[in-house]
């Protein structure tokens, strides 16, 4: 009986940040040049944290448990398919990516980073998103950036979001994995 190669487990690249980095936009980007799916972490929210935020109150750490497992499952549902998956995620805290990473495969980080004129800036210019401007220092406040012992890298958003992906691919040593999307 020949020997058969184990197969290799799924890779989920987590695009983090807090509102207003250019996450959605890079994320977009990776997932269209890996041919992989991709699932935006804001879809994932239950009516009940949409309101709040809507109203300018901070989600708490029991607001985001179980929308952090419902991400997850999404993840596990693409584990073992042969192909990566790109989320977009705050992921503000180690706890939560910590949830994250239970997913089935590897889970690794991509922490697009901006300074906070240019996040207040981008911020104040949305029309189409239900988190104000005004919950960007609770953001700040609560993220940890990635610590050396978590699978990921941390890029400043000081170029196009073109060339963020492009870096990301060549540092992450990510490849597309088929020419067809699931």
């Amino acid at each position: 009986m020949p020997h058969q190669a184990p197969p290799t487990p799924t890779t989920h690249l987590v695009v983090m940040g807090v509102s207003g980095s250019g996450k959605t936009t890079v994320a977009a980007l990776l997932a269209e040049r890996l041919g992989w799916p991709a699932a935006e972490a804001d879809d994932f929210h239950p009516a009940a944290n949409i309101a709040k935020m809507a109203a300018g109150t901070p989600l708490d750490d029991a607001d985001r448990w179980p929308w952090l497992a419902t991400l997850r499952e999404w993840m596990d549902d693409h584990g073992g398919t042969g192909f990566g998956t790109v989320v977009t995620c705050s992921a503000l805290k180690r706890s939560y990516r910590d949830v994250l990473r239970e997913a089935t495969g590897v889970v690794r980080f991509l922490h697009v980073d901006a300074d906070a004129a240019l996040l207040a800036r981008r911020l104040g210019q949305r029309l189409d998103h239900f988190m104000p401007d005004t919950l960007l220092a609770s953001q700040l406040a609560t993220l940890e950036p990635l610590e050396p012992d978590e699978d990921g890298i941390t890029l400043a958003n000081d170029t196009t979001p073109g060339d963020l992906a492009d870096r990301a691919i060549a540092r992450l040593h990510l490849a597309r994995t088929a020419s067809i999307r699931p």
